[in-house]
């Protein structure tokens, strides 16, 4: 694969929601998005950027402040900083971090609203509405619970079904219940803005088609083309909290709207305070920058039709690539701080550490969209066998020579070319792997150079040589050791970066996948210290939340 590595590139996660901590669940995007960013800076990728933003607006916020007693400008900004801590103690490496509720997103909401008037994609018209008469408040989806129409699933949200991915209208739903009283809703009528999404059918048939999309998602998206497109209801009701609607009074704009331009108005504020950046060389229509997002399964519909159909209002570039993935599950249900079985960031990091999480995930994500299962037993027995027994101690029983009877010098020679270029070799496909998001394969691939690895140093036996001084064999097959731990470390760097670090210090070198090819020869390397811990088995209770 040809890689032009001065390509300028912008990537993005979905915006995690700012009304509660970070759960095991949304840092599975973080740390996918993260691993691929860092492999692109590995390979010699300078001009890389990742941003990312709280989604800081909607009536769950307002609720949720009422409920603590606080205003939701106080709330935004506890959780503000609360994420920012979360995703630090992950080593997710974002250039940018901002916030839905910011001026700039407001100056570029009201650019895109006045935009998309501009070319008649804007309709305003009254509609029937789902009402909470004893809250005395419009019903936003996530506040109606029902039955799917479409596969008859319970307890589906008012805007898709978790269980077959219908997307619909929140009065849709079978036997609708107010996630707020409880009670039943009515049906009341109010003014909305739409955006005409069915004028841009034809322009965003095409882009799903252009290689944006793996063909499994494109296959099922097409199924939403069958008919016309339905309008899009960029607005909501009062009590609300985000921005308000210019020219409506009592109007807001719907969060999934300022959710979506967030991705441009951060990077502006990001261009502001680097001066080396252009803003409208990477959003302008014809650009020749790159940008990759990476989303749930749950918002291919926003990020699919809603996102494009902005971009294409205003005249600017569509994403190159979006990667999707599925959810996390245990016993085979969502991660859910609202069904009470999630697992916060801070809760995970006082039995575990974060590289074993980023290792699992890696181990189980690839270019489809399929669930991870998340199995306590599982994680512990990968994290012990892959990383404490085929990989630590792989450097552990090379060093404990090295550093004995050589003063912790390697050899002069590699003891095996066959073997060392053939760990080197395997580059080119974990690069291809890396690029296209298939990490389970980085890791199938790597593990498979660690049994060999090790099962050169079972072959050889060091142990059973005869200890004399200035013995060449014993020294040439323990730095042979270091040299193929050293390979295996460059692969996982993106992946692991703490063991990394600690590797790094061992070895009195960098982990540069440029210098993939040079081995270590008549190189000192520092005395031994453990790299990893193996990890024990806990109550998968005594996690949760």
């Amino acid at each position: 694969m040809y890689e032009n590595i001065k390509k300028k590139i912008l990537v993005t996660c979905a915006l995690p929601y700012a009304n509660g901590p970070i759960h095991i669940g949304h840092m599975l995007e973080h740390i996918q998005a993260d691993i691929w960013v860092r492999y692109k800076k590995l390979i010699g990728y300078n001009n890389i950027w990742f941003i990312c933003a709280d989604d800081s607006h909607g009536t769950a916020i307002m609720l949720n402040a009422k409920e603590l007693n606080i205003s939701p400008n106080v709330l935004i900004s506890d959780i503000f900083y609360d994420h920012l801590g979360d995703f630090s103690a992950f080593n997710i490496s974002y250039d940018y971090f901002s916030s839905t509720h910011h001026i700039e997103n407001m100056y570029f909401l009201h650019k895109v609203y006045y935009q998309l008037k501009l070319k008649k994609l804007i309709k305003v018209k009254s509609i029937l509405q789902l009402y909470d008469t004893k809250e005395n408040i419009f019903l936003p989806d996530r506040f109606v619970r029902g039955t799917c129409p479409n596969c008859f699933s319970k307890n589906q949200y008012g805007d898709n079904c978790s269980s077959c991915g219908a997307i619909y209208q929140a009065e849709d739903l079978i036997n609708p219940i107010s996630s707020i009283s409880y009670t039943i809703p009515v049906m009341r009528s109010s003014a909305h803005i739409f955006l005409d999404l069915k004028k841009l059918q034809t322009v965003l048939f095409q882009w799903i088609q252009s290689g944006v999309m793996y063909d499994q998602i494109v296959n099922h998206m097409k199924t939403w083309f069958k008919k016309d497109l339905k309008n899009w209801n960029i607005s909501r009701d009062l009590p609300y909290f985000g921005f308000q609607v210019p020219d409506m009074l009592n109007k807001y704009f719907y969060v999934w709207l300022d959710a979506t331009i967030a991705y441009i108005s951060t990077f502006k504020q990001f261009c502001r305070q680097n001066n080396s950046l252009n803003f409208h060389e990477f959003w302008k229509e014809d650009s020749k920058t790159e940008l990759y997002h990476f989303i749930g399964k749950d918002i291919i519909y926003f990020h699919a039709l809603f996102w494009p159909a902005i971009l294409e209002g205003m005249n600017f570039r569509k994403p190159t690539k979006i990667f999707v993935h599925g959810h996390v599950t245990l016993k085979g249900i969502k991660f859910s701080k609202s069904k009470n079985n999630s697992i916060t960031i801070k809760n995970w990091l006082k039995y575990f550490d974060s590289d074993s999480l980023r290792y699992y995930y890696a181990s189980k994500l690839s270019a489809n969209i399929e669930d991870i299962e998340f199995d306590i037993q599982d994680f512990v027995y990968k994290i012990n066998s892959d990383i404490v027994n085929k990989i630590v101690n792989l450097a552990a029983r090379s060093a404990s020579f090295l550093n004995k009877y050589f003063d912790s010098v390697l050899s002069k020679e590699i003891e095996n070319h066959d073997l060392y270029n053939h760990f080197v070799s395997l580059n080119y496909q974990i690069n291809n792997f890396f690029h296209n998001g298939e990490f389970h394969l980085v890791i199938k691939h790597v593990i498979q150079l660690a049994d060999l690895a090790n099962q050169y140093i079972n072959d050889k036996k060091p142990w059973n040589i005869v200890i004399k001084k200035g013995n060449r064999d014993l020294q040439n097959i323990c730095s042979m050791g270091i040299n193929l731990f050293r390979i295996i470390m460059i692969y996982l760097k993106p992946i692991i970066p703490d063991i990394s670090k600690k590797s790094e210090l061992f070895l009195l070198n960098e982990l540069s996948w440029n210098n993939l090819h040079i081995p270590l020869i008549n190189h000192r390397i520092a005395i031994f210290k453990p790299l990893y811990t193996r990890i024990n088995i806990i109550d998968i209770n005594d996690l949760m939340i």
